[in-house]
């Protein structure tokens, strides 16, 4: 710690001599006019207007090494595009005030530099500085060039280091980028209106999680941070709204994993008119044009398997899942002692007070989740763990829902939604007593909501996506902190 400290007092005293010296270390007149992306663009496509008699540019960027050779020095310079070029700078062309000022810089300092491109005695097209400024002196030296920075507590805390030092970390936000634009036009192109709804809510519903919670003064009311927009989104449903979306945060009061971050992001849309069958047949569309968008291939790696969004997908009810995938045998699938008895045999933890929904669904989870590599749909889920999807008409103890499932995780999870007022008031309470009893996360009791159902809403359908796992799959990240920015972490004793 001593030799860090050490380190920054000598680049302090360094600044404090630069600027000493009539040098603004930190001036803000420098027009850029190019960036090293455009000019990498001009050398692949247009080389012929290039050279030294040809086109001039002025860039700006980070310089991430620099070779000194006496009265004239070679730079790369790393710019906003995520893109590097060299840039060479002679004493006798730039001046001796500008070369010794060069001189005192430091790898990390930012700088602008204007003139044309030549190429090297290797063929590398290289700027010849004939205007050199500095725009931004650097404190804090960047990590040593063949160590970077590779410890994933230190990339998370210092994410704005880990974007200089890692193209591979910069390459998988610019892919989200990509996959959230590619949402939004897929949608968008299929008469979705994209909407906003509220992030504090006085009941905290659509799915069954712990919420964060807060006050508003003004209002002297307690509110939550939303754990999901969805019966927002089903109110513009039933205002005339047939296609909405929304992609927005949630916020659960849950731990933190490779797979699970409190703050995360969610696409919710919901289609009037139509069953989660509908939506199968949408997601499979949407996810082979994210492949084919991002990767140029119906096929991407993850984590050593190899996944294709090739229609069709498979399609299993759960139940039926248990069966093929953990052997489990049918006859015990509505014998509670049995189903059980099977848990214990295959040493999944199960509450005796549990219906058998629950139990089976508990089962599914352990047993046949995570051997679900290939995309995977499974239906038709007990109504005792969807209380906002429409039941089976023929079966109602089961209800028009799915999960998507690939990598062995959840993606998506999508239904034909409950729409009849009086059913979810009944399931509303269900969930009220399952609160009563100490499950805080059950659903609460929403009456403006079962209000708004009463004035009708029409058949519709509703999905929800995790766009934080959706990038984990697409970029082959097996944590989803390497797809958040800034992920939550507990405070830091450095800090």
């Amino acid at each position: 710690m001593s030799g860090k400290k050490d380190l920054l007092n000598q680049r302090r005293e360094k600044n404090k001599t630069i600027s000493d010296s009539g040098v603004n270390l930190y001036p803000n007149n420098f027009k850029v006019e190019n960036t090293i992306g455009e000019i990498r663009s001009i050398i692949e496509q247009t080389p012929e207007k290039l050279g030294e008699e040809g086109l001039k540019f002025t860039i700006a960027g980070r310089m991430m090494a620099v070779n000194k050779f006496g009265k004239s020095s070679f730079a790369r310079i790393k710019d906003g595009s995520g893109k590097i070029i060299q840039a060479y700078l002679a004493k006798n062309r730039i001046g001796e005030d500008s070369y010794s000022l060069f001189n005192q810089l430091d790898i990390g300092d930012i700088v602008g530099v204007s003139g044309p491109l030549f190429q090297t005695k290797t063929g590398e097209w290289t700027i010849y500085v004939g205007k050199f400024n500095l725009l931004s002196k650097s404190v804090r030296p960047l990590p040593e060039k063949f160590h970077g920075l590779k410890d994933p507590e230190k990339r998370y805390r210092r994410r704005y280091v880990d974007l200089i030092m890692n193209e591979n970390v910069r390459n998988i936000f610019v892919t989200r980028a990509k996959i959230v634009q590619t949402i939004r036009n897929f949608l968008t192109e299929k008469n979705f209106l994209e909407v906003e709804t509220p992030m504090m809510q006085p009941l905290a519903g659509g799915a069954e999680a712990t919420p964060f919670v807060t006050h508003h003064n003004a209002l002297d009311m307690k509110l939550y941070l939303r754990i999901a927009p969805e019966l927002y989104l089903k109110r513009l449903v039933v205002g005339g709204f047939d296609r909405v979306f929304e992609i927005n945060r949630n916020f659960r009061n849950e731990g933190v994993s490779t797979r699970h971050n409190p703050e995360f992001t969610m696409l919710e849309f919901y289609q009037a008119y139509s069953t989660y069958k509908d939506l199968m047949d949408l997601t499979e569309e949407l996810f082979l044009k994210i492949s084919k968008e991002v990767s140029d291939s119906p096929e991407v790696e993850y984590q050593g398997e190899k996944i294709s969004f090739k229609s069709p997908w498979k399609r299993i009810p759960l139940t039926e899942s248990l069966c093929e995938i953990a052997g489990m045998d049918k006859s015990i699938l509505s014998d509670k002692e049995g189903l059980l008895k099977f848990a214990e045999e295959k040493g999944v933890a199960i509450t005796k007070k549990d219906k058998i929904g629950k139990i089976i669904t508990k089962l599914f989870e352990s047993l046949v989740e995570p051997k679900l590599i290939q995309p995977t749909f499974v239906t038709d889920y007990p109504v005792e763990v969807s209380p906002l999807s429409r039941r089976n008409d023929e079966n109602p103890e089961f209800t028009e829902r799915f999960e998507l499932f690939i990598g062995g995780r959840e993606i998506a999870n999508g239904f034909s939604e409950l729409n009849d007022p009086d059913d979810q008031r009944e399931r509303f309470l269900d969930q009220a007593r399952k609160r009563d009893e100490g499950d805080l996360e059950a659903h609460m009791m929403d009456t403006d909501y079962v209000e708004a159902l009463e004035y009708g809403m029409p058949p519709t359908a509703g999905e929800g996506i995790g766009i934080d796992r959706l990038v984990m799959l697409f970029t082959n990240a097996a944590s989803i902190r390497e797809v958040i920015f800034f992920p939550h972490m507990r405070p830091s004793s450095e800090q």
